[in-house]
């Protein structure tokens, strides 16, 4: 059986082209900031080209950023435009029109991303502030992803009420999509935090994604009698997302500093992950329930 599961892995993997991610990633990115004083311009390099860049990728990001009075202004969909703006106010209304607030200047990043997610990549590779809420909005979207389709599977009129990123096709068994999908996530987390992309490249996260796929099912036979499931579609939605949820993070952290979950944190963040998993699947299932009375 686990030379079949393996099969089916290897079949549903030739959907995923870490060629298409690069292009993405390579997309071209600027800043246009505004303010009225030296030192409001200063504020907001400073942000987004902090102190402990090396000199190499300070210049890089540098070439990025643009004063408008040194500039012609945006001419590119990709092109954003930051206006200093101490009031406390947001920007509003224009997908490239963003503020920064010198006193929650994080504000900003949650901007951009909420309304420029297809920038997320670029966003997370070149500028270093956007990098851990990038890739934490991204383990999140592609567990929630995991969780969909298992309940697709399930439910199969849910389908259209479900928009996956890539197509889902014929797949021969639900563990195909699901760790095709975790590896297609190692990827954009690779090119985020500026890690090389590849099947060559990620060998071994790859591996470990494969292998999990085995080992934290396993977990979650062990796991599932001690939480209140309810309806009987939640468990196998909930462990998809849990599965997916903690390789995220796990190689989150891995490309972060250099060393991803022991096995005792990893036990630990799939129970917090099934619990919460299990939240969000119930409320999924409620919700399209309500849809079709």
């Amino acid at each position: 059986m686990s030379i079949q599961v393996f099969q089916h892995i290897k079949d549903a993997i030739r959907n995923l082209d870490p060629a298409d991610i690069r292009r993405h990633t390579e997309r071209p990115l600027r800043f246009f900031l505004y303010a009225e004083r030296e030192p409001d311009y200063r504020a907001m390099e400073e942000f987004l080209v902090p102190g402990d860049l090396s000199h190499a990728k300070r210049a890089q990001v540098l070439r990025l950023i643009y004063r408008a009075s040194e500039s012609a202004g945006p001419v590119d969909g990709n092109d954003l435009e930051v206006y200093f703006d101490n009031s406390g106010d947001l920007a509003t209304g224009s997908s490239g029109l963003f503020t920064f607030d010198p006193e929650n200047p994080r504000a900003m990043i949650h901007q951009m991303l909420g309304r420029r997610p297809d920038l997320a990549v670029p966003l997370g590779l070149h500028v270093l502030p956007f990098r851990e809420e990038v890739s934490r909005r991204m383990v999140k979207k592609i567990a929630k992803e995991n969780a969909l389709f298992a309940l697709a599977t399930a439910i199969p009129d849910i389908v259209p009420f479900i928009s996956l990123p890539w197509a889902m096709g014929e797949f021969a068994s639900d563990t195909a999509f699901l760790t095709a999908n975790q590896i297609r996530m190692a990827f954009l987390l690779a090119a985020a935090n500026d890690r090389d992309v590849g099947y060559r490249e990620q060998q071994a996260e790859i591996a470990t994604i494969i292998l999990g796929a085995f080992g934290w099912r396993a977990l979650a036979r062990e796991l599932v009698g001690k939480i209140p499931w309810g309806g009987g579609l939640i468990p196998k939605a909930a462990i998809a997302y849990a599965g997916t949820r903690v390789a995220g993070m796990s190689l989150e952290r891995y490309y972060r500093l250099g060393k991803a979950y022991t096995r005792a944190e990893r036990r630990l963040a799939y129970e917090v992950a099934l619990e919460r998993g299990r939240h969000l699947v119930s409320g999924l299932v409620e919700g399209f329930q309500q849809r079709n009375r």
